[in-house]
């Protein structure tokens, strides 16, 4: 099972609640009173649930049940929070690359407004204070636990734009409109806790409670992110039971598979692999069960590994124009990575035509160039499955091959240290959450990368 991130309830993002109070009680008067509708087979709990709250089935549940149902007048977003007006108006101004300010800017007012209409759903948020991103791991513990596995590069990225729209957009909003924002809410640490939020809890980068897109939309804007009540107390696991359905009237989550009584009802964020449920979510699924989980090899690294072949200044000039020609192909990028699944490679199309074209013979290369490249002329052994690449020509399991012990290299520990912390259950118990969760997604990634060394031998 999953090992979620913790959910408490929150002592108050930006002021004290009534310890008295029970959250839950709280929460199940308020569905009541707004027609979010819960089915008397399930029950929010923090007894049967992977970590703080989640929900339980009461009862079995079948196939195609209603689990609940949430109007859209109750979703959290900058079209339903008090001063939506003034967001839609100001629209222009809160633009940012995120595209998330309006909803973060809905919540700081909301989060401080003494007689908010979500009050009792905030209550069953986590304490904003105890997050386990890692946005919120000192930087040298970050780098130390996952070096290799992206995520600090994420992180980095991630803070940056955090703390630029904070200062560009955000706090000069705020600052503008003294009578909507307490002093209390004008914090960088508070913004950079409500985006971890709502990267956990709106699922807005990938899509499970994020509006999906008509088809003829596919080409705009992604829609804004959304808060969604009840449906966010749901757990994640890759074999999850139950799925979000949109609706015109309400967002219904739907039981997808048979959920036997005592159970926890769990929901899927997406295809995610372990690196990207740390990064968003604060947690990991521990191996083997994150049938989802991948491990990239960067573009570059393939790059690099093609030139340790090269002997002479024209052999490196020629891979350079091979490698700018893949550019021009669109299947290659400074920053881009090849993503290996467990049973797949999800990049297929890319890497196939990597490896072709940097291992291809010169006349063979000019050829492919003049002809703009090969068309629908592909051929069944030059398949990049998982089962077909001990098939591949050898120049091309070569090259695959050494741009995966390349890739190991970026490591700081190797798959066999890392065995060894596994299977002694009790060194591993004594590791911190940070280490065994960081230890979960370095050995998931390594796993398949020797998978790979395998194929290729």
């Amino acid at each position: 099972m999953a090992t979620q991130a913790k959910r408490g309830r929150v002592a108050g993002p930006v002021g004290a609640r009534d310890p008295d109070l029970d959250p839950v009680a709280g929460f199940l008067s308020w569905c009541r009173r707004v027609g979010l509708e819960l089915s008397p087979k399930v029950a929010v709990s923090r007894q049967g649930t992977v970590a703080g709250y989640g929900m339980v089935a009461r009862e079995s549940v079948q196939p195609g049940e209603l689990l609940f149902a949430v109007p859209r007048a109750v979703l959290l977003s900058q079209h339903t929070c008090s001063i939506s007006g003034l967001l839609e108006r100001e629209r222009g101004a809160l633009q940012s690359q995120s595209g998330w300010v309006p909803l973060l800017l809905a919540l700081l007012h909301e989060l401080q407004a003494p007689a908010s209409p979500w009050t009792p759903y905030f209550a069953l948020w986590p304490e904003l204070g105890s997050l386990e991103h890692p946005m919120f791991w000192p930087e040298e513990e970050r780098r130390r636990l996952l070096q290799g596995t992206g995520v600090p590069e994420a992180v980095e990225k991630d803070l940056a734009n955090i703390r630029s729209e904070y200062y560009s957009i955000v706090l000069p909003f705020m600052e503008a409109h003294p009578d909507l924002f307490s002093p209390r809410v004008r914090s960088l640490e508070l913004y950079h806790q409500l985006v971890a939020l709502v990267m956990a809890y709106s699922q807005a980068l990938y899509g499970s409670f994020q509006e999906p897109l008509e088809e003829e939309d596919d080409e705009k804007e992604p829609n804004s992110p959304l808060m969604v009540p009840a449906a966010d107390i749901l757990n994640h696991l890759a074999s999850h039971n139950a799925n979000l359905e949109y609706s015109p009237n309400y967002l219904r989550m739907v039981a997808t598979q048979p959920i036997p009584k005592g159970h926890e009802i769990f929901n899927t964020y997406g295809q995610m692999a372990n690196w990207q449920l740390i990064h968003m979510y604060g947690f990991v699924e521990p191996y083997p069960n994150n049938t989802d989980d991948t491990a990239d090899i960067q573009m570059v690294t393939v790059r690099e590994a093609a030139l340790q072949g090269t002997e002479v200044e024209a052999e490196r000039v020629l891979l350079y124009e091979r490698w700018n020609y893949l550019c021009k192909l669109e299947m290659v990028g400074e920053e881009g990575a090849f993503v290996i699944g467990r049973e797949e490679v999800l990049t297929e199309e890319e890497l196939t035509t990597t490896l072709k074209v940097l291992c291809m013979p010169a006349e063979e290369f000019r050829e492919f160039k003049d002809q703009d490249g090969w068309g629908d002329d592909k051929k069944e052994e030059d398949s990049l499955t998982i089962t077909n690449i001990p098939k591949l020509k050898k120049s091309w399991r070569q090259l695959l091959r050494d741009s995966v012990l390349l890739t190991l290299q970026t490591y700081a520990t190797d798959l066999k240290t890392e065995q060894d912390l596994l299977s002694n259950k009790e060194v591993y118990a004594k590791l911190s959450w940070r280490e065994q969760q960081a230890l979960q997604v370095r050995y998931g990634q390594k796993m398949i990368l020797h998978q790979l060394l395998e194929l290729t031998g």
